[in-house]
């Protein structure tokens, strides 16, 4: 299980080949993958969004995150997750999160991936502040999944 908060940019599938590269003791025994990549949106709550600062509490967000990908891995039987999120100053179309489950089957490496970013979207501690046309606001609630 890995966990990796990044405050400058990302390739997800990047992220995704150099893991499973980290798996070699794995090769052969996972049949499935299931990835989540959530990428930063223009509009939110009707207004057009222009960046996005998104702000943590290192040790805080890296404990919550690796309890998140612990209890994924007690939950199914999986081999592997992988989270990398960013912090720091985004813009429309940058990649914010990925999550990943690996498992012999896609059942349970679908349910583990969506646990994991479920999970993340209400538990882990990040704070957004969006900058508008008409000045910053701190986003109160994550949108539903």
């Amino acid at each position: 299980m890995k966990v990796q908060i990044l405050d400058t940019p990302f390739d997800p599938l990047e992220s995704i080949r150099l893991h499973q590269e980290a798996l070699r003791e794995l090769h052969g025994s996972y049949g499935a993958t299931a990835i989540f990549i959530g990428t930063m949106r223009d509009l939110n709550e009707g207004d057009s969004v222009r960046c996005m600062e998104l702000e943590h509490y290192p040790a805080m967000t890296q404990g919550h995150l690796e309890k998140i990908s612990a209890e994924a891995k007690e939950k199914w039987d999986i081999f592997d997750t992988l989270i990398v999120h960013r912090v720091g100053k985004l813009h429309p179309n940058d990649p914010i999160v990925l999550v990943a489950a690996w498992s012999a089957h896609r059942a349970e490496a679908f349910a583990a991936c969506r646990y994991l970013i479920e999970e993340l979207k209400s538990r882990a501690p990040f704070w957004k502040k969006e900058t508008l046309e008409e000045g910053e606001r701190w986003v109160e609630h994550n949108t539903p999944g």
